[in-house]
C-alpha cells in the first residue's frame, strides 16, 4: 500500500481574504499548517480567482457525541432546561434514543466534528469532558482544551461541582457553564447566584443567558464575562432567546449550535437563525464565530487569515455584495472548500489537483445532492452512516455515470 506523504505549503493565488473588519487582497499562502501571507512561488498553485476565502468557523457550544439522538417532542416551551431535562428522562426509553446512544462514543464524537466540518467550522468548545480521540490526527475538528467547565448550577449531578471546578480553572483560560437557560425566576436568578459563589469573572463564559435581565446584562460586561448564544435551541426549548446587541458591541458575545438534540443542524444554520435578529449586520454574524469567539475561547491564532494563524479556512464563490453575506448566505453544500491545518478536506471535484499535490487520499461522497471529495480519512463508514444528506458514491455507481 503506498501511503500519500501530505503537503501543506500551496499559494492560494488571486485569492481575496475576508474577515469582519473587511477584505484584502494581499498574497495569502499556507506553509506547514499555517498562513502566510506573502508572496512567492511554491509547488501547488490554487487559482480562487472570483473567490472568497473565510477564517475556518469557531463553533463556541456544542455536545459532539450527542448529535444523532432524536430530539424530544413537545407541544409547548419549557420554563428552563431543568424542565426539558427531567422531561427528556422518560424520552430515554425511545428505541431510537436508545439506539442512538449504543453507537460507541468515539464513533459519536467523530460524527459531531465532521457535522461541524461539512459546514466549514474547524474548530469546536465541546462542553464535556475531553475524550482521547481529540488526540487523533485524523479527528474532523480542532477541540478547545485545558479549559474548566461546570454543566449548570442546579443540577442535573453531572461534570465537576461549580465552586471547585471555578478555583481550578487558571484565569487564562475560559470556565464555562450553562447558565439562565430558561424564562421562570430561577434562570432569572441564576447569574446573582453564580457572582455569589465568586464565580463571574473575565474568564466566565456563560452558555445561553436567555433569563438574564437588563442589569444582568450590565454585570456580564462590567465583569469582562461573556456569553454564548444559541438561538435555535433557545427558541426550540424555551420559546424564545436573548437579545444579542448589547452583549455583541461590548464584544462579550458568541454564537454555538449546541447539539442537534436541541439546536440547529450546522452553524451555518445557526449564522441565519441569527441573521433574523435586527441590529446585526453580516459582519457583526461573522465575528461572532471568528475573532469574538476565538477572543472569548482564549484560542489565539484561530478566526483570522494573519501571518501564523492555523491555516483553517473556508472557500466560497464571490456572489457579490457585502462579502460577509457570500458566506451567510451559502448552504454546507455550497462551500466550495473547507480546509484545515492547511489541508483541503472536503471540497468540488475541481479541486482534486489540490488534494493530490497536499497527498490527500479522498472519496467521493454527495452531500445534499452535491458532488464532494472527502478526505479518506474522515470516511469511516460508521461515521458517514449517521451522517443525513452525506453518502458515499460506490465506484460501480461512478462507473456507471461516464
Amino acid at each position: 500500500m503506498t501511503v500519500m506523504r501530505r503537503r501543506s505549503d500551496v499559494d492560494l493565488c488571486g485569492s481575496v481574504a475576508v474577515s469582519p473588519e473587511g477584505v484584502s487582497r494581499l498574497p495569502l499562502g499556507m506553509r506547514a499548517g499555517r498562513v502566510v501571507v506573502a508572496a512567492g512561488a511554491t509547488s501547488y498553485r490554487v487559482d480562487l480567482r472570483d473567490h472568497l476565502v473565510f477564517p475556518g468557523l469557531i463553533n463556541a457550544h456544542d455536545h459532539l457525541h450527542i448529535n444523532g439522538v432524536p430530539p424530544l417532542r413537545h407541544a409547548a416551551p419549557f420554563p428552563s432546561s431543568y424542565a426539558w431535562i427531567e422531561a427528556f428522562q422518560a424520552h430515554f426509553a425511545d428505541p431510537a434514543v436508545a439506539a442512538a446512544l449504543a453507537v460507541p462514543k468515539a464513533v459519536r464524537l467523530r460524527h459531531g466534528a465532521l457535522k461541524n466540518l461539512l459546514a466549514g467550522t474547524t474548530f469546536v468548545a465541546h462542553h464535556d469532558p475531553a475524550d482521547a480521540v481529540f488526540d487523533a490526527p485524523d479527528f474532523p475538528v480542532g477541540v478547545l482544551r485545558g479549559f474548566g467547565w461546570s454543566y449548570a448550577l442546579a443540577g442535573p449531578g453531572y461534570g465537576p461541582p461549580v465552586s471547585e471546578s471555578f478555583a481550578a480553572c487558571a484565569t487564562d483560560r475560559p470556565w464555562v457553564i450553562h447558565l439562565a437557560e430558561g424564562t421562570d425566576d430561577v434562570a432569572g436568578a441564576e447569574l446573582a447566584r453564580l457572582d455569589a459563589l465568586g464565580c463571574l469573572a473575565p474568564h466566565t463564559v456563560l452558555i445561553h443567558g436567555v433569563g438574564l435581565g437588563t442589569d444582568d446584562v450590565d454585570r456580564v460586561i462590567a465583569a469582562g464575562a461573556a456569553v454564548v448564544w444559541c438561538p435555535s435551541s433557545n427558541r426550540a426549548l424555551l420559546g424564545r432567546t436573548l437579545d444579542p446587541r448589547r452583549l455583541h458591541e461590548a464584544g462579550r458575545l458568541a454564537l454555538g449550535t449546541d447539539s442537534r438534540v436541541s439546536g440547529s443542524r450546522d452553524l451555518l444554520e445557526e449564522l441565519r437563525v441569527a441573521a433574523s435578529r435586527d441590529g446585526l449586520t453580516a459582519s457583526s454574524l461573522l465575528s461572532l464565530v471568528t475573532t469574538d469567539a476565538a477572543r472569548i475561547l482564549r484560542t489565539p491564532g484561530r478566526g483570522e487569515l494573519v501571518d501564523g494563524a492555523h491555516a483553517d479556512m473556508v472557500i466560497v464563490e464571490d456572489r457579490g455584495g457585502p462579502a460577509a453575506r457570500s458566506l451567510l448566505n451559502a448552504s454546507r453544500a455550497e462551500l466550495r472548500a473547507v480546509v484545515r491545518g492547511g489541508l483541503p478536506r472536503i471540497a468540488d471535484p475541481d479541486f482534486a489537483g489540490w488534494f493530490a499535490a497536499a497527498g490527500v487520499e479522498t472519496v467521493a461522497v454527495t452531500l445534499d445532492g452535491r458532488p464532494k471529495l472527502l478526505d479518506r480519512t474522515l470516511a469511516d463508514p460508521a461515521v458517514l452512516a449517521l451522517e443525513p444528506g452525506l453518502a458515499r458514491v460506490e465506484a460501480r455507481s461512478r462507473q456507471r455515470a461516464c
